[in-house]
């Protein structure tokens, strides 16, 4: 299994935002990971879709966009002229989980359902044809540094054998480092979204050698 690093663009540096994406592409990122957040559904205030129209032209790497706001629906289609190529929504963020995941597949986008790590998952195996990412949040959603949670590890490994060998990525967000990416890994993750541990140092080289860190780790 080849394990996809998504860098998460909430721990770069917002003032040359242009300058990070290039980086982290250069850098060997696989994905580029957008935590779009409405200050209602999570404490905290992000991108909207004008921002993530700004960022497409910097790089070439798939745009993964994590949509941690509510309601969900009114916005899909906006991230999704934007240039996203992925969009998450959580199992909380609208009333119908399964018309949003059908919205974002009939614009032509990849479409995720996002377990919080208070969200159990019931149900996920009636949206199973509707999805092709389950992301498993091992940290609450709304801030970037914060700590890994071990106990959804089980989780990922639960959502590993619902999914069986449908091509459906998992995806892990939330404290991914050199210490748990290998057990993760080995839960059933294929995505590791990583926010500080790719952009500690501030240069394309650290990236470099963080991505390589991580890879290393596996």
């Amino acid at each position: 299994m080849t394990v996809k690093i998504a860098p998460s663009v909430l721990s770069s540096d917002f003032s040359r935002l242009g300058a990070e994406l290039a980086a982290v592409e250069a850098a060997g990122g696989d994905w580029v990971h957008i935590d779009i957040m409405d200050g209602h559904f999570v404490p905290n205030i992000t991108f909207g879709p004008s921002v993530v129209k700004a960022m497409r032209p910097h790089t070439k790497l798939p745009f993964d966009v994590h949509l941690m706001i509510e309601p969900a629906d009114p916005f899909i289609a906006a991230f999704a002229d934007a240039g996203a190529d992925i969009i998450s929504v959580h199992k909380e963020g609208g009333p119908h989980i399964h018309r949003s995941l059908q919205v974002i597949r009939s614009l032509g986008k990849k479409a995720g359902v996002v377990l919080n790590p208070g969200t159990d998952i019931g149900g996920l195996e009636y949206m199973l044809d509707e999805i092709d990412l389950v992301l498993v949040m091992t940290v609450n959603p709304g801030f970037g540094g914060q700590a890994f949670i071990p106990a959804v590890v089980d989780k990922v490994r639960k959502v590993k054998a619902l999914t069986g060998d449908r091509p459906i990525h998992i995806e892990i967000d939330g404290g991914v480092s050199t210490a748990n990416a290998g057990l993760l890994a080995r839960a059933g993750a294929d995505v590791l979204v990583a926010g500080t541990s790719v952009f500690k140092g501030g240069t394309e080289a650290d990236y470099r050698r963080n991505i390589q860190a991580l890879r290393d780790s596996l």
